[in-house]
């Protein structure tokens, strides 16, 4: 698997962090996690093959996360790229999916779903975290899904590859040591690591609580991302590794890792 990070911040405008979203290259095909309001654009600044994207994972309905999701269907009707496409696009995701995607369309009669080719769109009901969804992503890559105390349909997701690599990406969380369970020796941890210190609301990571999860849950590397600019000023590897001793690398825009 290939990491691209597209957009490592949150809702709050900011020069260098564009809102959440991660390009995923498996064997399998290719994946969005989240999909930002920015994303479209970053995909094309990465120069990457959006317009054969295979499918699109929408964590919660938070703006910042599932935002560009619209965006990116009506560039596909419009884009000369994706003309002579013919391959499905899934979109899969949270409850509530499918009825945003719908509400958007009929604003304006955009005719998101109207392509030439075939759209899916399939929500996962919540699960806990002691008893995961499961179901197959894309051929030959699995998928696991468990609720996070965020939002009433938030899910975080892990992806297994057939060599057994897996990626972890909580999205946005409250502090559940069910997720670390989930999250279990996973080659890459996505974690959000929302604020410093003295977080101002109970549904969002700080980094004493993010590393706690890393400490329980002991990926192979970690990834601190969903940063709020009170960070800009901060070493966060280094805050990071007062808690942790393990590898632990911070999100920012144009990242790249091979898992």
């Amino acid at each position: 698997m290939n990491l691209i990070v597209l957009g490592s911040g949150t809702s709050v405008p900011h020069p260098r962090r564009a809102s959440a979203a991660f390009w995923l290259q498996t064997e399998a095909g290719t994946l969005l996690l989240d999909c930002g309001g920015d994303s479209l654009h970053r995909l094309a600044q990465e120069d990457l093959d959006w317009s054969n994207l295979d499918a699109i994972w929408l964590s919660h309905l938070h703006l910042d996360h599932c935002g560009g999701a619209a965006n990116f269907l009506f560039a596909t009707k419009a884009a000369p790229q994706t003309r002579q496409r013919r391959k499905k696009l899934v979109i899969f995701g949270c409850e509530g999916i499918g009825k945003l995607l719908t509400a958007i369309d009929e604003t304006n009669n955009y005719g998101l779903l109207d392509q030439p080719f075939e759209i899916e769109v399939r929500e996962l009901a919540p699960s806990p975290p002691a008893s995961p969804t499961e179901f197959e992503l894309l051929l030959g890559l699995r998928a696991q899904t468990v609720s996070t105390p965020h939002k009433p349909e938030s899910l975080a997701i892990r992806l297994i590859e057939r060599n057994g690599k897996s990626l972890v990406y909580t999205s946005d969380t409250g502090y559940d040591e069910g997720l670390a369970s989930f999250a279990l020796h996973a080659d890459l941890l996505i974690l959000e690591s929302s604020f410093w210190r003295n977080k101002p609301v109970k549904h969002h990571l700080e980094l004493a609580e993010a590393m706690r999860l890393a400490e329980l849950a002991s990926p192979r590397k970690l990834m601190l991302t969903h940063l709020y600019p009170e960070w800009d000023d901060v070493d966060i590897e280094a805050e990071a590794r007062k808690f942790w001793a393990g590898e632990v690398v911070a999100a920012f825009d144009g990242l790249r890792l091979e898992i």
